[in-house]
């Protein structure tokens, strides 16, 4: 007598599936991927968003954070090595994950798989924002690096375009949510914060850690476009820090 089999619908719970080993090369791609987007990107945005903040003090004391920035040892290598190649393989690479990654919001509305959905593109908001930002501000114009002092100027001329200055907001929420998500997600992937209570509460302090990236993000861009230094010269010397000796304010020579 035949008997019937009864299917039993498997158990689907929320979560961030580890990075294990065993998944071929892909494992190491993936590793490589989590980690540089913490290290270095992650801390070139922390290095960004406090240089940027020099603008609340003014064009000068601007010019002299882009001057001692450029005025680093091996300073283009870094900027490749740490900076350019990092992030271009992990946009690549992010894109090839979403493109292979399926996301189930319109099925399973949970609150992960909304959070994928919105790491992805706001990753793609990313990699687009700082292609154009880099190619606009680095390669573009007047050339900063021999030129600091106009640092202040050219971003203020920027932003004053309407469109511009809507897309540099966006692209700053965009970026900090991206990156204090990330965090989230590395430690979860890394097995840092095991178990539903421990990520749970290290995902509060990553939304504060969020939102404080955001104020600072917004408040740089404040900077330029609030009217307290209109119409910055492209001329402006950084200002220069200059030591005095006590034998020489007297007039004393040697």
């Amino acid at each position: 007598m035949a008997t019937a089999q009864h299917s039993t619908a498997p158990t689907l719970r929320g979560g961030v599936q580890p990075l294990r080993a065993g998944q071929g090369t892909s494992f190491l791609w993936r590793k490589l991927h989590s980690l540089l987007g913490i290290v270095p990107i992650g801390a070139f945005l922390l290095e960004h968003l406090l240089s940027n903040f020099e603008a609340l003090k003014g064009p000068a004391a601007y010019g002299l954070q882009v001057k001692f920035l450029n005025s680093l040892p091996l300073v283009r290598v870094l900027e490749w090595v740490f900076i350019f190649l990092p992030i271009l393989y992990h946009g690549l690479y992010g894109l090839y994950i979403w493109l292979r990654g399926k996301s189930n919001v319109v099925y399973y509305p949970w609150s992960g798989n909304w959070m994928y959905t919105a790491q992805r593109y706001t990753g793609l908001v990313a990699i687009l924002y700082i292609g154009q930002h880099v190619a606009r501000q680095r390669f573009m114009g007047i050339s900063l690096p021999e030129n600091p002092g106009a640092a202040f100027a050219k971003v203020q001329q920027e932003l004053a375009n309407p469109w511009m200055l809507a897309v540099y907001i966006i692209a700053m929420i965009a970026i900090c949510w991206h990156f204090s998500y990330g965090i989230w997600l590395f430690a979860a992937k890394w097995g840092i914060t095991p178990g539903t209570v421990a990520r749970k509460r290290f995902g509060y302090l990553c939304t504060a850690f969020g939102i404080v990236l955001v104020v600072m993000g917004l408040a740089s861009i404040w900077a330029f476009v609030g009217g307290k230094y209109p119409n910055a010269p492209y001329d402006l010397k950084p200002a220069v820090t200059i030591m005095h000796s006590p034998a020489v304010d007297r007039g004393v020579c040697a």
